[in-house]
């Protein structure tokens, strides 16, 4: 009866997880407001059946009562979020919220799976930051001159990424000096910088008037990437490069610096692996051997991409249920390579339909980007809409062997509290763009109501006039 159970839990999981992504995208083809949230009110119930059938699933494998306590907070933290949230601000975009909080769940469910251990300190951590972040919108509606504090980003960006070489508080992991600790707290400054740095860019690119000044632009974001260099952290140098070109080309709308900037970075990669591959490269060597060739570097670099490869080629499709396989096989599974995980037990499709959610939030908030008249909020937007879905895409193509391992996360989903924490500010910050620009559709719409009237009363006015004539 249990193996019955678990079974037609695991199907009714991929089922109405096929459901949530279809109506991610329905949603932007909805005509009707009310069409709208019928889609979004669909999503919130798929959410919570999703998250309390894998609940059954793990409580059916493991039998331990830690599963229905976490399962009862986690949906009061949810559900709290969810009213608090837009009872807070009306128009903030309920995709937004409701991929945030299904993502979220996502990773607290596979952390509950893969490391029982840490996930209560991870689930306090990452509800008090999503509680915290939702002040966000609110106080950036009262700072009006966003866009002028150019120096103050770039200062404290600088400084941030620096204390990782403070003796005492900063640390190594993986080949890169990327982490700091503080008592008990381990973090990556980059998370937070990367918030910096697109405003760093934005707030300059507001300002840019002559070819001159976007040489300077593009000297000082070369700036924090020698830093990350120096760091040995090349997956943040690919993140904070692409994102500066792809907002280049949207302030700019000339494909000349899209096309320049991919041809540099290939010139740069080639430089770097052939003059310094084995200084700063060295490490880097490593995992792009073991991502052309595992077998041959089998137990050392190549150990990890070839039992995520053998972790998802076992789950098949369907997976093997929740609580049945045997991530623990892959290292570092549940931050890194927590994507293999998800495949090998909630199957394949389970997989593609996340990244399709992943798609969903990144043309959410490009199309918000697209769509605000003031370029700072526009600019901010889409960097920040870059940086997800390109932080997806490094994570996920390393874990399936498509792209060498990054050592990035998946946001929202991979055990990590500045990722978590760093990936809300963002999202916090894209709803107050988001409920600017429905401000901004309402301002036009007041004014188009005043022409309107003024018209009609001068016209109402004149009639008489001629008719007496």
């Amino acid at each position: 009866m249990v193996h019955i159970i678990g079974v037609i839990s695991k199907y009714l999981i991929l089922f109405f997880m096929a459901f949530y992504t279809i109506k991610c995208f329905s949603y932007f083809t909805a005509r009707t407001k009310g069409r709208r949230e019928d889609n979004l009110n669909v999503q919130v119930v798929c959410i919570f059946l999703i998250h309390f059938l894998c609940h059954v699933c793990l409580f059916l494998n493991t039998r331990d009562r830690l599963v229905v306590g976490i399962f009862i907070i986690e949906v009061a933290v949810a559900v709290l979020y969810l009213i608090l949230f837009h009872a807070a601000y009306p128009d903030a975009s309920r995709l937004i919220t409701n991929n945030v909080i299904f993502l979220m769940l996502i990773g607290f469910t596979m952390l509950l799976r893969l490391n029982p251990s840490t996930v209560l300190r991870h689930l306090v951590l990452c509800s008090g930051a999503l509680f915290l972040t939702s002040f966000l919108p609110w106080l950036m509606g009262r700072m009006k001159r966003m866009d002028r504090w150019t120096a103050f980003y770039g200062i404290t960006g600088f400084l941030a990424l620096a204390t990782v070489f403070i003796p005492g508080i900063g640390i190594s992991k993986y080949g890169a000096r990327n982490w700091i600790a503080l008592g008990p707290i381990s973090l990556q400054p980059m998370e937070f910088v990367k918030i910096l740095f697109i405003l760093f860019i934005a707030s300059g690119l507001v300002k840019l008037r002559t070819l001159g000044g976007l040489v300077l632009n593009a000297l000082e974001a070369a700036a924090f990437m020698m830093i990350l260099v120096a760091e040995s952290d090349f997956g943040a140098v690919v993140l904070f490069y692409l994102c500066y070109i792809m907002m280049v080309y949207l302030a700019t709308s000339r494909p000349i610096f899209l096309i320049g900037g991919l041809l540099l970075a290939v010139g740069a990669g080639v430089l770097g692996f052939t003059v310094f591959r084995e200084t700063l490269f060295s490490h880097v060597m490593v995992r792009v051997t073991a991502w052309r060739d595992p077998e041959s570097v089998a137990t050392t670099g190549g150990y990890q991409i070839m039992q995520s490869l053998f972790a998802i080629g076992s789950g098949g499709m369907a997976g093997t249920g929740l609580g049945n396989g045997n991530p623990a096989s892959v290292p570092v599974v549940e931050s890194d390579f927590i994507f293999a995980a998800i495949c090998e037990e909630m199957g394949v499709i389970f997989g593609l339909a996340l990244i399709l959610v992943y798609v969903s939030s990144f043309l959410a908030m490009a199309n918000i980007a697209m769509k605000c008249r003031k370029p700072f909020y526009k600019y901010m937007t889409f960097g920040m809409a870059v940086v997800y879905i390109f932080q997806v895409f490094l994570n996920i193509g390393g874990t399936v062997k498509f792209i060498p391992s990054t050592g990035v996360t998946l946001p929202l989903v991979s055990y990590g509290f500045s990722s978590v924490f760093s990936t809300l500010i963002m999202f916090s910050m894209v709803q107050f763009t988001y409920i600017f620009v429905v401000k901004e559709a309402e301002d036009i719409e007041k004014q188009k109501e005043e022409i309107l009237e003024r018209t009609g009363e001068s016209g109402a006015a004149g009639v008489p006039e001629v008719g007496r004539g």
